[in-house]
Formats: C-alpha cells, sequence, structure tokens
C-alpha cells in the first residue's frame, strides 16, 4: 500500500521552509503543501490561547487540501499547542521531541543548551523532555527574539558585526555554562547557523529541528506504509496569509531556491476554525 497524497506543512511565517527544504532532501518523491501564517507572524510573541486557535486554523486548512500526514514546522506550535493534532484525521509531528532526542544522543557532559522564541522557552517543553530522556542533564535555555528578524531582514552573514554581535549578546550565557549541545529551536536559525557557530565555537553540536525532524517523518511514513509510489515529479504548492514582497528573497535564503510572487498562492487561514472537529 502507497498514498500519493501531499505532505502538509506549517509555520507561523517563512521559517518553516528550512524543515520543508530537509523533508524534500530525505523524501525526494514526495508532494508537498506549505503554508506560511505570515499575516499573522511571529507566533512567539503570543498568548498560548492564541498560538492554540492558529494552529487549529492552519491544520485545517491543510486538511482542505487532502494532505495525508501534517508536519507544524513551528518551534513555538510544537511546544505550546501539540495538543491540536488529537483532533486531526491524519498522523502529525512537531519539531521539538526529535531535536530533543538528538540532542540527549549527542551530549557528552549532559549540558544541553536551547535557544528559541520567548513563548517556546517559556513553555518549557524542551527542559521538560530533556529532563524525562536525560534526568541529570543540565539544560540551559535562552530566548532570542531578534533573531527572526535579523533572518527576515536577510542579515544572517557570520562577518556581519550586528549579526555576530547580536549572538554573542544571547549566548554568553551558554557558553559560560559550558553546553556541549545546543537545540536550534526555531525554525528560523538554520540560517543563521555559520554566525552562532562562530560565536559558540566548533565544539558545540547544533541540533536542526529539521533534520531531526524530516528524518522522523521519513520513518513513520515508512512505517505507516505512507510513502508516495508516483511516477511523475512531485509538486509543492505554497500557501500564505499574506502576500509579502520579500518572500522570493527569503525563499532563496531560507529553502534554497527562488519561489516568485506568482507561484504563492494568497488565502484567509481564519475560514478554516473548526473544520476538523
Amino acid at each position: 500500500m502507497s498514498d500519493s497524497r501531499p505532505i502538509g506543512v506549517f509555520d507561523s511565517g517563512l521559517g518553516g521552509l528550512t524543515v520543508l527544504r530537509e523533508l524534500e532532501k530525505v523524501l525526494p518523491g514526495e508532494s508537498f503543501v506549505y503554508f506560511g501564517d505570515t499575516g499573522r507572524v511571529p507566533y512567539g510573541n503570543k498568548s498560548n490561547e492564541t498560538i492554540i486557535n492558529y494552529a487549529r486554523q492552519d491544520e485545517n486548512f491543510l486538511i482542505s487540501k487532502d494532505v495525508k500526514y501534517i508536519v507544524a514546522a513551528c518551534g513555538t506550535v510544537s511546544a505550546v499547542a501539540l495538543s491540536t493534532a488529537d483532533a486531526l484525521p491524519v498522523p502529525f509531528m512537531g519539531v521539538v521531541e526529535n531535536s530533543v532526542r538528538d540532542a540527549v544522543n549527542c551530549t557528552k557532559n549532559k549540558k544541553i543548551g536551547v535557544i528559541a522564541t520567548s513563548a517556546t522557552i517559556n513553555n518549557g517543553a524542551h527542559k521538560r523532555l530533556i529532563k524525562t530522556y536525560l534526568p541529570e542533564a543540565e539544560v540551559v535555555t535562552v530566548p532570542c527574539p531578534l533573531f527572526v528578524p535579523l533572518v527576515e531582514e536577510g542579515w544572517v552573514s557570520a562577518d556581519d558585526e550586528v549579526v555576530l554581535g547580536t549572538i554573542r549578546r544571547y549566548l554568553a550565557p551558554l557558553i559560560e555554562a559550558g553546553v556541549d549541545t545546543l537545540i536550534l529551536g526555531c525554525t528560523h536559525y538554520p540560517v543563521l547557523k555559520s554566525a552562532i557557530r562562530r560565536a559558540i565555537g566548533e565544539d558545540v553540536m547544533l541540533i536542526n529541528m529539521g533534520y531531526s525532524t524530516a528524518r522522523a517523518v521519513a520513518e513513520e511514513l515508512k512505517h505507516l506504509d505512507l510513502l508516495s509510489d508516483k511516477t511523475e515529479p512531485p509538486t509543492c504548492e505554497f500557501y500564505v496569509s499574506d502576500v509579502t514582497t520579500a518572500f522570493p528573497k527569503i525563499a532563496k535564503l531560507l529553502l534554497g531556491e527562488e519561489i516568485e510572487n506568482d507561484k504563492v498562492n494568497l488565502v484567509d487561514v481564519s475560514k478554516y476554525e473548526g473544520c476538523t472537529n
């Protein structure tokens, strides 16, 4: 048995394109539907109630596109609104748990750092999961609210003094604590990997949530016998809640390919409340 329907991927904005990038590498035969809630980004500074409501709408929109699987390519949703998956008629995966497992498997000194949005850090999901898998771990969490705006502006170079200075300031507590493993707990952050690497040093293992998630999704699709057997080339549809002229530039940065605005579809995601309940 196989399933040729697409995989749905959503994020609060365009950061989830880094997860889509990893998914396309690991699952080259699969089609995708990507939704970025660009009209309401960021989720990281919203209340838990609002984040849960937004997540339900995002998921319901993807269900309307007849997806076979949903990936919440958003660290904030994965930390705060994972319970919304209970109402879904298809399998679901967030980006937190698999990155935590990888971090626990990688650490040598049991000192693990997490950087993410304020909402993700305040929720504490990463720390709770790390402690579940490795009770003796020392977990250092740092909210980095300026990282997303840096990426959205295209300021990602390790040679940029503003970028490097901002990153060094945020990472100072992690360096002082001596973490040997660092979870990049927001989907935007892998784009800053070179600058983060320069700031924190070569000996710290950086955990990319997108890569961890893509491998886990591939394993689950195989286990559930949901892999596509289509012979024609796979497709990828892009949807947003607000069209921005910066989309092509950001897509090039995050996804590694140019997606022109005429390839991006606008959707009123607020219409999809409660469709799966």
